[in-house]
């Protein structure tokens, strides 16, 4: 049995989707010598371990690309049983020579078409309902992701297999030396709290902006911190931050390497998700592995993610949100309650055992007539 995973996202951001192909190929590989990743270039298809080429034809994240992969694999045929597409849209043909899986994440242009924008969104209409079709098999990341296609696109139950994503092994408390050179590098010196994420609409970061503001007027001291790429584009955001006066008290960092983000959860006092949609939510899993209390939405798979480790709210609700951030921050109770149960809960998840679980899928497709 021959597994090639696309892993196109390896050149990409090390976020989402990104970080689900690398972390699932490095443990795959040390799974199965007979995994590899394929990276497609204008000539061909390798087939290697480790991805050293890039595609240079087309911009990724472009649905002219998915049209030359699938044209490419029908006419290359490179000597592989299955091909694993770690997102969606990807593989949306019947290919000839291959069985097929896709991974969906979540549904979230279907559900909230507003955050999808020029040819991604046209590419997504055209190919997202083929490729479910097409697939032999298809993994969601949560059973709220598995009941939303099911509920939308009328797949059958036993074609979706559920496989929770986990933390990067980074994620984890650290000591006070580490967490030291948090200080020095970010100049940040002061109590915050924390958000991990996009500022896409579904992150529903206003109504995470007026709770701190209500909270503030409770009396908490402590900044909000912002990390990730600042967009001009949403400009709500930033309507809201001058409307509420707080230019001084929120803080986007801009991007920040990887090495450095578990330094933000550790240095963090409370995080804060309240994602109105998610397909599976990886920072509230990367706070709890540090330790850090989290404040997230019940809504979505965000449930499935947190348990009862953490503290879900009604992302809707401003004034909820508010108060809850108000009751952990001045309780030193709470949050080591919320430490101690975040960290047992992150050791639910493993990127081995979410790789031991695609292993099992593909041996079942391997295995179909």
């Amino acid at each position: 049995m021959k597994i090639g995973v696309i892993s196109d996202r390896l050149h990409r951001p090390s976020m989402g989707v990104g970080t689900y192909v690398h972390n699932l190929i490095n443990e795959l590989i040390k799974l199965d010598e007979n995994i590899h990743s394929i990276d497609h270039e204008p000539n061909g298809f390798k087939n290697e371990i480790l991805i050293k080429n890039y595609f240079k034809m087309l911009p990724f994240n472009h649905f002219f690309w998915n049209w030359q992969l699938n044209y490419q694999f029908n006419i290359k045929k490179p000597e592989l049983d299955i091909i694993h597409s770690p997102e969606s849209c990807t593989i949306y043909k019947k290919l000839k020579n291959h069985k097929t899986i896709i991974t969906v994440h979540d549904i979230r242009q279907v559900l909230f078409p507003e955050i999808s924008t020029g040819i991604n969104k046209y590419g997504y209409k055209l190919f997202f309902k083929k490729a479910l079709t097409n697939s032999d098999k298809i993994i969601t990341v949560s059973e709220n992701t598995k009941l939303d296609i099911i509920c939308k696109y009328n797949v059958p139950k036993n074609k979706i297999s559920v496989i929770p994503l986990a933390a990067s092994h980074d994620f984890q408390k650290l000591n006070d030396v580490k967490s030291n050179h948090f200080k020095i590098k970010y100049s940040i010196d002061y109590p915050f709290i924390l958000y991990v994420g996009s500022l896409d609409k579904h992150k529903n970061i206003p109504n995470l902006l007026k709770a701190y503001y209500k909270s503030k007027k409770m009396g908490i001291i402590h900044k909000l911190v912002i990390t990730g790429k600042k967009n001009l584009k949403h400009t709500e955001i930033f309507e809201t931050i001058e409307k509420l006066s707080l230019q001084n008290d929120v803080i986007f960092t801009g991007y920040i390497p990887d090495e450095d983000l578990p330094l933000f959860y550790n240095k963090a006092d409370l995080f804060v998700y309240p994602s109105i949609y998610e397909g599976f939510g990886i920072p509230p899993l990367e706070a709890m592995a540090c330790g850090t209390p989290v404040i997230t939405s019940n809504t979505s798979s965000l449930p499935e993610v947190v348990g009862d480790a953490g503290i879900m709210v009604n992302p809707y609700d401003v004034d909820e949100l508010a108060n809850k951030m108000y009751e952990v921050l001045n309780n030193e109770y709470l949050r080591k309650e919320m430490s101690k149960k975040g960290l047992e809960r992150a050791q639910l998840f493993s990127w081995k055992k979410c790789a031991a679980e695609h292993l099992k899928v593909y041996e079942e497709v391997y295995n179909m007539k």
